[in-house]
């Protein structure tokens, strides 16, 4: 079953600790040179897995993803001049 995933940027201030960040989620980016991870949690979960994180010792600061709040539907201005012709002449 899939469940609601939710982002979460983890400032760090050392990298030594990344596998620790494995039980709270999917780890899906690491950047060496910034020092932050991507993390995946359960949305239900993510209240209580930010109050765990911030307090460990090596993690900075808990930014949430805003990309669930974020409209992907748009609407175009001016329509499409391809989609206005039809292809199928003659047939």
């Amino acid at each position: 079953m899939i469940k609601n995933r939710t982002g979460l940027a983890i400032w760090l201030h050392s990298l030594k600790y990344i596998k620790q960040l494995r039980k709270f989620g999917n780890i899906h980016y690491v950047s060496k040179r910034m020092k932050y991870a991507v993390l995946y949690c359960d949305s239900n979960d993510k209240d209580f897995i930010i109050q765990k994180l911030e307090g460990l010792h090596f993690v900075k600061k808990v930014d949430l993803s805003y990309k669930a709040f974020i409209k992907t539907e748009y609407q175009n201005a001016r329509p499409d001049k391809a989609k206005e012709y039809d292809y199928k002449i003659g047939l």
